[in-house]
């Protein structure tokens, strides 16, 4: 079972890159999109779904193992909806998912789920949450993250970066997790896929003008940061 994990693991390692990031009153998952063949339909290759109403997931991994992982969790959603009355909490959906998962790492017979996820989304008080799990069933709340290849390199980045001022800023918010994207991901826009939602709101998925016009922006903003870094360094 431990060499089991340690090669899902690896599937994770190689996965496309994802970003979650919490905000006072907003979540957003940002995905890097990998190029698909001229003649394949590019909507049937998602990496971010919407488990409720108020829960989404991005993941990084096996793209059929996180098809199965993501209509269980829609299965529990609904199913806690209609015991208990109430949309289902993040914990209790984090947990539910890294329990499935523990669950495939010690029964024969099985292998263990070769994803990892970032869940986000917002409880019935209105609080913002992001939890990460990974193919050995362990779970944790997070303010930001990143997971699948270079998934270390873009945590570094968001742990300089991400600040209180940033969080309490919901343009703020989605215009960093886009260039901690950009720092891995080549080609701007076209590359790079972004959910957003907001207290009270609908998920919405980013469309690409939208994403590149972000992605711009922000290109230009890192530009302005970098030439005012040389100015001060020079009279220095």
């Amino acid at each position: 079972a431990v060499v089991s994990t340690q090669s899902t693991g690896e599937a994770v390692k190689k996965g496309s890159t994802a970003v979650g990031l919490r905000g006072d009153g907003i979540v957003v998952l940002g995905v890097e999109k990998r190029s698909v063949p001229k003649l394949q339909d590019e909507r049937t290759v998602r990496k971010i779904h919407k488990l409720d109403d108020h829960v989404c997931m991005a993941f990084a991994g096996l793209t059929a193992d996180a098809r199965i992982l993501v209509n269980m969790a829609r299965v529990e959603c609904q199913s806690y909806r209609l015991t208990m009355e109430d949309p289902v909490s993040m914990a209790y959906i984090a947990r539910h998912i890294a329990s499935v998962k523990q669950h495939f790492t010690q029964r024969p017979g099985l292998r263990p789920f070769g994803l990892s996820a970032l869940i986000v989304g917002f409880d019935y008080d209105g609080s913002a949450h992001l939890y990460q799990t990974d193919p050995s069933g362990t779970f944790h709340e997070w303010k930001a993250n990143a997971i699948g290849r270079n998934g270390k390199t873009v945590r570094e980045f968001l742990e300089k970066h991400y600040t209180d001022e940033i969080a309490a800023s919901d343009e703020a918010c989605i215009k960093l997790t886009v260039r901690a994207l950009l720092e891995v991901v080549q080609s701007g826009g076209k590359n790079i896929e972004l959910a957003v939602m907001r207290r009270g709101k609908a998920l919405e998925i980013l469309d690409t003008k939208t994403v590149e016009k972000l992605v711009e922006e922000t290109e230009a903003e890192r530009d302005a940061e970098a030439e005012a870094k040389k100015k001060a360094a020079g009279k220095s």
